[in-house]
């Protein structure tokens, strides 16, 4: 039988990603209380570049904000983001007038389709204690025929995402939060209605595994075609397969077998991706993700020509009032609150 692990390579900043995704960043920064305006002390800011601060000075990063840190408004278009928030919140508006707070194990599923200016802003909400964050960021393609499909996004509420616990013979434990692709009788929700994922073929899944100290857990074998990569981004060391495998590294796996999966740290955590490949040409300018060097000159001229339809708030990057709890409201008008807030 064919060996289970076909390359690894190292974690890095911008995580590597196989068809049909096309990168991962996973965010984590230590944030300090926050001020009034939700934003870390105006002395903490001194000595960084401010608007393109990536740095990392003292933990954390002001990313494009000023005040607050993330991402004021910027646009998109051919591609789907698929945005985990661990630890910390993201207040997100967009330029169809749709909003949301969200953060602490939720999930925003945005497709750009035919455009869409947002901005993610990551607010200090707590002022007398620190304010962790981490996220992961995943940028999944869209088909040909899909790219220029209405913008939209899901909301996955903490409280709805499916999670199992598998018992190994030891009886130590491993938790599978189930974004998309099922695992056992874990359906997961439903993504928005263009995305690769939506396709009943299309092999899609997004798992966060969780494993106790010396667990041991049976990935389950995918379909045949499929693109497999697990990041390990948290622990010591794995056996994979009986290949050994340090933490912060990709591991590309064959996705046709099941691979057992034994941790050698105290706790491990690791992110999977797959999926069956798109195949079309793919052609990156910025934040769009188009098939030809013409279709990106398209949406550079439809950009400047529409903004996508427009900025209707009143800053490039808001956020909502300290005492607002998690909340959605789209576009169409449909407001959602998360459950048990």
């Amino acid at each position: 039988m064919a060996e289970p692990v076909i390359d690894t390579f190292p974690l890095g900043f911008q995580w590597r990603t196989l068809d049909p995704f096309l990168f991962c960043v996973h965010h984590r920064d230590a944030y300090p209380a926050g001020t009034a305006e939700m934003g870390p002390p105006r002395a903490s800011l001194a000595g960084r570049d401010i608007g393109q601060d990536f740095a990392g000075k003292d933990g954390w990063n002001m990313y494009h904000g000023e005040t607050v840190p993330g991402f004021p408004g910027h646009p998109h278009r051919g591609f789907e983001t698929v945005t985990i928030v661990e630890r910390g919140f993201v207040d997100h508006a967009d330029s169809a007038g749709a909003e949301a707070r969200y953060g602490m194990g939720d999930v925003q599923w945005l497709s750009a389709g035919d455009g869409v200016v947002h901005s993610e802003m990551f607010p200090l909400l707590a002022g007398d204690r620190p304010n962790p964050l981490e996220l992961f960021q995943i940028w999944l393609n869209l088909a040909p025929g899909d790219k220029r499909a209405a913008a939209g996004f899901a909301m996955f509420w903490r409280e709805r995402i499916p999670v199992r616990t598998h018992v190994d013979a030891q009886g130590r434990k491993s938790a599978i939060t189930v974004i998309a692709g099922r695992y056992g009788d874990a359906e997961p929700l439903p993504p928005p209605p263009a995305s690769w994922a939506a396709r009943a073929d299309s092999d899609v899944a997004i798992w966060i595994i969780d494993l106790d100290a010396d667990a041991s857990f049976m990935l389950p074998a995918a379909q045949i075609g499929t693109n497999r990569a697990v990041y390990f981004f948290e622990g010591s060391a794995l056996q994979l397969g009986g290949r050994r495998v340090a933490a912060s590294t990709v591991i590309v796996l064959r996705a046709d077998a099941s691979v057992d999966i034994a941790n050698e740290s105290n706790g491990a955590r690791l992110l999977l991706l797959q999926g069956k490949p798109i195949g079309a040409p793919v052609v990156q300018h910025g934040p769009f993700v188009m098939n030809t060097a013409d279709e990106i000159r398209q949406t550079f001229a439809d950009y400047r020509r529409t903004r996508f339809g427009g900025w209707p708030w009143p800053s490039s990057g808001p956020v909502f009032p300290r005492t607002r709890g998690r909340f959605a409201r789209h576009a169409n008008g449909t407001r959602e609150e998360a459950p048990g807030r």
